[in-house]
């Protein structure tokens, strides 16, 4: 997949797209550029996924007793 899709994906696409990753690197035989280069690919896809996480917890918001929205704090 390349990189604009993956920017597309959901989250769920993408933790998919890192299962089977890790599953390729588990079970095929591969040469070592081949592993570095999905290892490359995961690094990839974890990166755009804690941007995911990032962005969607900086947009969510607390609704308080008097029906007014806060930003969510940690």
């Amino acid at each position: 997949m390349d990189n604009k899709k993956q920017q597309e994906a959901t989250l769920e696409q993408m933790f998919e797209m890192l299962d089977k990753t890790v599953e390729r690197m588990e079970k095929e035989e591969l040469s070592l550029e081949e592993t570095f280069g999905l290892y490359r690919q995961g690094i990839d896809l974890l990166k755009q996924c804690n941007d995911k996480i990032d962005y969607v917890e900086k947009k969510m918001l607390i609704l308080d007793e008097k029906g007014e929205t806060h930003e969510f704090e940690a």
